[in-house]
């Protein structure tokens, strides 16, 4: 006797009114998300130096925002901060990685748990225990540029590395390891084969890591607050003592550059995640 199975799909009124209701939940969301950002872009453009009521299109504070001495100083406070931290996050970022996935030593679940700390705990702690720690160790102050911006990098790639090895850990998953069984079987050293095989295997989550940290670091805003003096200055930090005062469309212009910035990054990084996770899947 043969059986024959048929999965039948009805939609009945309530699985629509669900259905609307997802959709409307959705929507409200991404209002919720985007809505306030939107109108920041928009006011940037705004003719009315209240910044209230729309009166005209114009980019002259973005003219007034690039001829701002301290905002120019600030950004490339940033970005110098950024460009080390990154560096340093992505290479420490991957030799925790790959010690986490090719050995086994005491207490390794641990470590890892204490490597993703940084991750998990409140921003604010993070940047009240590293307030405490310059502070404990008497960190040097007034040095000249760009030294004088070492503990805020420091601060940054203590917080951003752990990201980049969780990144490149996930790609390093499913690495067949075959191909080093056989490239020992060919004579290659153990940094041959690390230069030739491991290193252009890592490249995506390298590239997306090194990505991501740098967006952590340049828009960071709790962690520097804590860690900068009066002469290090980033553009979150200088873009917060400005709207103390009033919201002009020359912040709104410099925070549009940033939001700008920071998701042209992001995009670029979960672009390179999910090419990795294409490639991971075939």
């Amino acid at each position: 006797m043969r059986y024959s199975l048929i999965k039948r799909t009805q939609f009945g009124p309530l699985d629509y009114i669900h259905q609307g209701w997802m959709k409307l939940t959705l929507g409200l969301s991404f209002v919720f998300l985007y809505a306030p950002l939107l109108i920041l872009v928009i006011f940037s453009f705004n003719d009315s130096r209240r910044n209230i009521v729309w009166r005209g299109f114009t980019t002259k504070y973005y003219e007034k925002a690039w001829n701002n001495d301290g905002l120019i100083e600030a950004f490339a406070n940033s970005l110098t901060i950024a460009f080390f931290s990154t560096i340093v996050s992505t290479i420490l970022g991957a030799m925790v990685a790959l010690l986490l996935w090719r050995f086994r030593f005491p207490l390794k679940g641990a470590y890892e748990g204490a490597m993703t700390l940084p991750i998990v705990i409140p921003e604010i702690c993070m940047g009240v225990a590293m307030m405490a720690f310059f502070s404990r160790v008497g960190w040097p102050s007034g040095l000249v540029w760009p030294f004088n911006l070492s503990a805020i990098t420091i601060a940054h790639i203590s917080f951003s590395f752990p990201f980049v090895a969780v990144i490149v850990r996930a790609r390093l998953a499913n690495f067949n390891l075959e191909l080093e069984e056989a490239a020992k079987d060919l004579g290659a050293s153990e940094w041959q084969f690390f230069r030739d095989i491991m290193i252009p295997f890592m490249k995506p989550g390298l590239i997306a890591g090194a990505l991501l940290a740098f967006t952590l670091s340049l828009d960071d805003f709790v962690i520097t607050f804590f860690t900068s003096g009066p002469d290090t200055v980033t553009l979150p930090v200088k873009i917060y003592s400005m709207v103390r005062f009033s919201v002009t469309p020359e912040i709104n212009a410099a925070s549009t550059v940033l939001i700008a910035i920071t998701l042209l990054l992001t995009t670029i990084a979960l672009w390179l995640q999910n090419r990795t996770g294409q490639k991971l899947g075939h």
